[in-house]
């Protein structure tokens, strides 16, 4: 059986039942896929056992990109493009470029943070995202079982582990 291919859902009507069961179905043996929500469910992540992000690294990493793209430029034009003598001051004074370090500081770190979320996040343009369910979107929570990655046990034996973690729902999901 080819991975991300064939799906078990289990569908929830609320957040609470749905954290339970996360809990219920990992510590089964069943492999979870990904869960869907329509709102941010507080400490779900934390029951997926999911790791905290790197993005903040990725965004210092690039804010310092910024900071020594900045300085470099304006002591660059300042003292040897084009050295200006301004209110007395010299050549390359390091107050005058705080404003300018500052802005390309934020400018590089929020472009930066964008590019790895997407990158991370795999959207593309050209990509086609997977609808699991169109609820998922309104007012059900969605937790999505591959069943590749969980050959050892049987389908109907997942679906009863659903169905006694409290979902409303099962249904199956096939992509092509």
């Amino acid at each position: 059986m080819e991975r991300d291919k064939n799906f078990i859902l289990g569908v929830y009507d609320d957040e609470d039942v749905l954290l339970d069961a996360v809990s219920k179905v990992r510590g089964s043996g069943v492999k979870i896929h990904e869960v869907y929500s329509p709102f941010p469910v507080h400490g779900l992540d934390e029951v997926l056992g999911y790791k905290r992000s790197r993005l903040p690294i990725a965004a210092f990493l690039f804010g310092m990109l910024g900071t020594t793209l900045a300085l470099v430029m304006q002591f660059y034009m300042m003292k040897w493009d084009w050295p200006m003598i301004i209110g007395g001051k010299d050549y390359a004074s390091l107050p005058t470029f705080i404003p300018v370090t500052f802005e390309m500081t934020v400018l590089l770190s929020a472009f930066g943070m964008v590019g790895v979320f997407m990158i991370s996040s795999n959207l593309k343009p050209w990509g086609q995202p997977r609808i699991f369910d169109l609820r998922i979107t309104d007012d059900k929570h969605v937790m999505a079982i591959d069943l590749a990655t969980n050959s050892g046990m049987g389908e109907e034996n997942i679906a009863d582990v659903l169905k006694s973690s409290g979902a409303t729902e099962i249904n199956k999901k096939s992509f092509e």
